[in-house]
């Protein structure tokens, strides 16, 4: 039987559900880490989170980007170099 262990510091809980394959890589990746599924997936929905976010201001800036001149990430890179 499955065991849940919410910390006093959670104050939030989500409950997904995953396919076998996706299961099964996260259970293995979960052992050879030494971390827990919950945690793995924490950082995962972070990291995700934060390129949505980074996607959505890039939307938002890209026309004033493109009328001051940068229209590749190359233009970026050689003007913050």
């Amino acid at each position: 039987m499955a065991s849940c262990h919410t910390l006093s510091y959670m104050t939030d809980a989500v409950t997904i559900r995953l396919d076998r394959d996706l299961a099964r890589r996260l259970a293995q990746i979960s052992r050879r880490s030494g971390r827990s599924r919950s945690d793995i997936v924490r950082d995962a929905l972070r990291r995700q989170l934060a390129l949505l976010q980074f996607e959505e201001v890039r939307r938002r800036v890209a026309p004033f980007a493109e009328a001051a001149g940068y229209l590749t990430d190359e233009d970026v890179f050689r003007d913050v170099s």
